[in-house]
């Protein structure tokens, strides 16, 4: 295992507050991915850095995202009270697309929200996982200055 892999499993597996700080090192050392080859459905998870979002998605039992094409990405895939998966279009004010945009000096694959001032950045940890940081106006993303910070892993492995 190298080390950006070791790192990233740590901080996965991290029980008490993450230092945004090492996530931004982590997201430094990591590959580009382009948007195209992000296509698919992702289980997500939150690093626990006590970014306000991780309490909204918690509440709504964030599942994942789900890239179907450019133009077609569910951002909020939600689990309802009887286990089944859906798009949450009210708290995502909307669906997305999926583009490759720059985002501290490098263009990685982003997903653009429709109906809010946000960007999910996403870069490649492996094969089956990226790591994403999501950007945007301060006022809608931001907290204390901070990004949020988030990891998906492919749900169906073979099929990427």
């Amino acid at each position: 295992m190298n080390h950006v892999h070791a790192k990233w499993q740590a901080l996965r597996a991290a029980r008490g507050p993450v230092d945004p700080a090492e996530l931004d090192d982590l997201w430094a050392q990591l590959e580009v991915v382009d948007a195209a080859s992000v296509l698919g459905s992702w289980r997500g998870f939150a690093f626990r850095t006590g970014h306000p979002v991780e309490k909204m998605l918690g509440a709504s039992r964030w599942h994942g995202k789900r890239f179907d094409a450019l133009d077609s990405a569910q951002p909020l895939i939600c689990r309802a009270e009887d286990g089944t998966l859906y798009s949450d279009t009210a708290a995502g004010h909307g669906e997305a697309s999926l583009w490759n945009v720059e985002f501290r000096g490098e263009v990685t694959a982003t997903m653009v929200y429709d109906g809010m001032p946000v960007l999910d950045h996403f870069k490649r940890v492996d094969e089956h996982t990226l790591m994403g940081v999501m950007n945007g106006r301060p006022d809608v993303v931001l907290a204390r200055g901070g990004y949020f910070y988030f990891g998906l892993e492919r749900e169906d492995p073979d099929s990427a």
